[in-house]
């Protein structure tokens, strides 16, 4: 599976983005798919995550401004991003995990201003 993602920019803070991650088959059998980040110099970390059962979890700094959404029939996983800070500030992946293999797309840089 190859996983494309699109949607970041530059933003100020308070703002808005939707991250799109476009897979290129079928996600309905992917078990899990989930959005990392990784800010310059810190490690990567978990931000959102969702299963083919729709049950999400989000890291706690992220909890009431994002939202994962997953839809099947377009093949694509979605991360809105609402009332970014410039903590948020980072490159972003996205990541699927089917049963026996895991795949990550390419990164979007998203970038809130202060």
């Amino acid at each position: 599976v190859q996983l494309q993602a699109s949607g970041g920019g530059l933003v100020q803070a308070g703002g808005s983005l939707r991250l799109s991650c476009a897979a290129s088959r079928s996600i309905f059998s992917l078990n899990y798919m989930g959005w990392y980040r990784q800010a310059p110099g810190k490690q990567r970390e978990l931000v959102a995550s969702i299963t083919s059962g729709d049950s999400t979890h989000y890291t706690d700094s992220v909890k009431g401004r994002f939202t994962i959404s997953r839809d099947n029939a377009k093949n694509t996983v979605y991360l809105q991003m609402n009332s970014l800070k410039p903590e948020d500030t980072a490159v972003y992946y996205c990541h699927a995990i089917a049963i026996s293999s895991e795949y990550w797309g390419q990164g979007t840089l998203v970038t809130v201003s202060s």
